[in-house]
């Protein structure tokens, strides 16, 4: 018997890191997902670029840290992450310094890389 190829998965987020528990939700999607053998690639856009800012500190917001939890995706086997490039400039993100190594894509890329997967998620 021959293994069923994975399903695509793309991850969409567009919320900020902290202003509610969408960014949590999506993160524990893709882990999920990886952990049921599915193929998982993340794309930041608008607001959700937020997530990727180096250094985050929510100590006081009293919840952990959402930069060191992306930054252990690839242990998931989470390799693929896109930016929108447009967000990342207009909050001008230096994203060499992001938790995950990042490939921005513009308006077009973006429409192109969506429509290559078996599934969206968006939150």
């Amino acid at each position: 018997m021959t293994a069923a190829p994975k399903k695509t998965v793309l991850i969409v987020l567009r919320h900020s890191p902290y202003g509610s528990g969408l960014a949590k939700a999506a993160l524990d999607a893709a882990l999920a997902s990886a952990a049921f053998d599915q193929a998982v690639d993340l794309l930041f856009i608008g607001d959700g670029v937020l997530q990727l800012q180096p250094d985050q500190d929510s100590t006081s917001l009293g919840i952990k840290n959402m930069g060191r939890r992306l930054a252990s995706l690839p242990l998931y086997d989470i390799d693929h992450v896109y930016v929108d490039a447009q967000a990342a400039a207009r909050y001008n993100m230096d994203l060499s310094k992001a938790p995950l190594h990042t490939r921005q894509l513009d308006d077009h890329e973006i429409h192109q890389l969506m429509v290559c997967y078996d599934h969206l998620l968006g939150f």
